[in-house]
């Protein structure tokens, strides 16, 4: 009885957060506040909350578990977080993000083979993900700077937008969020799990994205050519874009490379210490934060030369220090979980993962599957992936696989399949620009993307 009472409050407060989800309410307070509400449900069952000092009484030990939460995150992957998203905020203040669309997609004016664009543009757009990772912000600069180029070179709008809405998927980043979330998770450092494990998936999957991306893209607009010229589109418009190729340029010469070398400093030290590393067989361990602390302070330095103005330089600091939000997201996905483990519904998981036959194989698959189906469904790529994050560990020993099987398939299929929903921030943005509907630009990028799902699980499988 016990039994089916747990899992009948588990299912509905997963149906509640599913719901709250597809119609984009506020997934932090919804995790925070299922989280607190299971945790009083498994008080009133008899069953004790797991927290880190007695409070005296058991009905404030709930809020004790968020605290020990938030402590337990901010001194964790939340503060690495925190300080990227500090550094990304930065970047973007003093212009260097703009520096680096502009260095690397300046080239793309001079090929004139429009079908070579698209994936010479899809690889592009990924590389620009690891100094912007928000898919939304990306596909604005890149419909800004990049949209008019390409339009101009010849290729159809439908393309072009496929292009630009599939440009942040799975580039193997130490500075993604999610990747610093999930290493913390498994107890690995980023670098580690990213360079060893999640690029032995991605890139191959990336690169193959890259050739679909070319051959279906030429195969649709073959069959329904684009009729509207981009001088015409231009003359509909009326938007003045072709002036906005030029943005991202007041810096020129060796202070535009520097400039546009900051935001991928962090990533470039992490490298450079990772194949030391390797080549030398040395034992430097140096953290994410450690590194983006010390391009912080390069970039500080760089804004004093070039502007020679000390207090507005250390007023325009101020923008390091946000990021929050993510932390947040982090804790609140943690107390949802820990609700979850009080109830007692993880254990009965586990219990019948342990019972069921070929669970190391079937267990990535349903995960995959879910993942897809809420995706689709609320256009949110990262939510999903945050809430489950806590869920790898438990899972995957019931299950009895490497951690990494499930949360590489998991966390791919949720960045990939973001492109395939048009519900997804970026594809109304890019929907809303380029006057197309929603559910034409999905039929576009629909293919490469499922494609690449099915790559990345079928190696998952394979080397894990």
């Amino acid at each position: 009885m016990d039994a089916i009472l747990v899992s009948a409050v588990g299912l509905v407060a997963v149906a509640i957060l599913i719901y709250m989800l597809l119609k984009k309410n506020d997934i932090k307070m919804t995790l925070l506040s299922l989280g607190i509400i299971l945790m009083y449900i498994a008080i009133l069952l008899g069953n004790k909350i797991k927290v880190s000092a007695p409070t005296g009484t058991a009905w404030l030990d709930p809020f004790q578990a968020v605290v020990d939460q938030f402590s337990n995150t901010l001194v964790g992957p939340g503060f690495v977080i925190l300080i990227l998203g500090g550094y990304s905020a930065y970047m973007s203040h003093i212009g260097a993000n703009q520096v680096t669309v502009h260095a690397l997609t300046k080239p793309i004016a001079k090929i004139h083979s429009v079908y070579i664009l698209i994936p010479i543009v899809f690889l592009i757009g990924n590389l620009l993900s690891l100094v912007i990772p928000s898919a939304s912000n990306l596909a604005i600069i890149l419909l800004a700077t990049l949209y008019p180029v390409l339009r101009a070179a010849g290729m159809s709008r439908l393309s072009a937008a496929a292009v630009i809405g599939t440009s942040a998927t799975i580039v193997p980043t130490p500075l993604g969020s999610d990747n610093v979330a999930i290493a913390a998770q498994l107890h690995m450092t980023v670098t580690d799990y990213v360079f060893r494990s999640h690029a032995l998936v991605s890139i191959p999957t990336i690169l193959a994205i890259a050739v679909v991306h070319y051959l279906w893209q030429k195969h649709e607009d073959k069959r329904h050519p684009d009729e509207l010229t981009y001088s015409e589109e231009l003359t509909q418009n009326n938007d003045g874009k072709a002036s906005s190729t030029e943005s991202g340029n007041s810096h020129r010469g060796f202070l535009a490379f520097i400039y546009g070398l900051l935001p991928l400093l962090p990533i470039v030290l992490l490298l450079i210490i990772f194949f030391l590393n390797i080549a030398l067989g040395t034992k430097l361990n140096i953290s994410v934060q450690m590194v983006t602390l010390i391009s912080f302070v390069v970039a500080v330095f760089v804004e004093l030369l070039t502007k020679r103005k000390v207090q507005d330089v250390l007023k325009e600091t101020n923008s390091f220090f946000t990021g929050m939000s993510i932390v947040a997201l982090l804790v609140a996905a943690q107390t949802f979980v820990q609700g979850l483990t009080s109830l007692g519904i993880i254990g009965l998981i586990q219990d019948s993962m342990e019972n069921m036959s070929g669970s190391g194989f079937v267990l990535p698959i349903i995960m995959v599957l879910f993942t897809a189906v809420i995706v689709l469904l609320s256009g949110s790529g990262t939510a999903l992936v945050f809430a489950m994050i806590p869920l790898i560990i438990p899972l995957s020993k019931a299950a009895g696989i490497d951690p990494v099987a499930l949360s590489i398939p998991m966390q791919l299929a949720g960045n990939i399949l973001r492109a395939v929903s048009p519900v997804a921030a970026v594809v109304l943005i890019v929907a809303g620009t380029t006057k197309l509907s929603p559910i034409q630009i999905v039929k576009r990028t629909s293919v490469p993307m499922i494609f690449g799902v099915v790559m990345m699980l079928v190696m998952s499988l394979m080397l894990f």
